[in-house]
């Protein structure tokens, strides 16, 4: 979503846009999916509202473990030039409090899927952790495990590190409360979840700081628990052994790894069909629904 010519964000992500507004940021997030570090030619219908009104309903229900950067979604709080444009910002933007961002991605494992998947049938381990013998696809990981990353440049990839590499990077400090805040937060949202019929299988955390001395703060910031940075699968009908049922964007790369050959010229990858872009999107909605209790009514109908 372009908002104007004239409007030039400060800085933009595979997803967000982000527009330097002083002592604050405004955050806006499209409707742009990103698969194997691309940037998709297909847009899903709906995704940066959820993102946005999911990761709201997260701070909310996070808010005592941690506090969080995210100061106002209300259009009201728009400042000039970006009040021209509140009907196409409703629901899909946040004002956050600057933050100095650590360089680790916090990831947070409670099922063997994915790349520790991959890992862990080459060597029996999960970056680097060494595991039990005899797990299986979708097999939960008790306890769950705290696996950073690099934060990449866009258009680079995200590189597994060892929590020891992040007390280099972080300090020992730093890097013991991240780990801390991320498996509570998880533990958390992994009860709120199964309450309501979804198991989140892994999912990834950002931290920021705000303060100097002895008014310094740890921050959750950029979005938390969507379909973008997380992996749902549905309780009903759960069983290891198999790929899980999902309702995050593991669809649009099953169908890209299906569809597209990655190691062809050229490498961009190809557009989604419509009915791969309709079903995201209905993924997308219905995370949402099941997560929070409510019907996704778009804020165009809102206003």
């Amino acid at each position: 979503m372009t908002l104007a010519t004239d409007i030039t964000p400060t800085a933009q992500g595979k997803v967000r846009d982000l527009y330097d507004l002083g002592e604050q940021l405004l955050f806006v997030a499209s409707d742009r999916i990103s698969a194997f570090d691309y940037v998709l030619p297909s847009e899903i219908p709906y995704k940066g509202e959820v993102l946005t009104r999911l990761s709201l309903f997260w701070f909310r229900q996070l808010a005592d473990l941690v506090p969080n950067h995210c100061v106002s979604a209300d259009i009201a709080c728009l400042p000039e030039p970006f009040t021209a444009y509140a009907n196409e910002l409703a629901g899909r933007f946040m004002l956050v409090k600057k933050a100095r961002m650590f360089p680790v991605e916090c990831i947070a494992r409670g099922y063997l899927a994915g790349s520790g998947l991959k890992e862990y049938e080459a060597s029996g381990t999960v970056c680097g952790i060494e595991l039990p013998q005899g797990l299986t696809n979708s097999s939960r990981l008790v306890p769950p495990l705290y696996t950073p990353s690099s934060k990449a440049e866009l258009g680079s990839h995200d590189e597994n590190i060892s929590y020891e590499q992040t007390v280099e990077r972080l300090g020992e400090q730093d890097a013991a409360a991240l780990r801390r805040l991320s498996l509570a937060l998880y533990a958390r949202a992994r009860d709120i979840a199964d309450a309501r019929g979804l198991i989140i299988a892994d999912t990834k955390f950002e931290f920021g700081r705000v303060g100097t001395g002895s008014t310094a703060q740890i921050l959750l910031a950029d979005e938390v628990l969507t379909p973008d940075s997380s992996r749902f699968w549905p309780k009903d009908g759960y069983t290891p052994g198999r790929e899980q049922p999902s309702y995050d964007k593991q669809f649009v790369r099953d169908w890209l790894t299906a569809n597209w050959d990655r190691t062809a010229e050229p490498d961009m990858p190809p557009p989604l069909p419509p009915s791969v872009v309709e079903q995201t999107s209905r993924k997308y909605v219905q995370a949402y629904e099941m997560l929070t209790n409510e019907r996704f009514i778009p804020a165009a109908d809102l206003l």
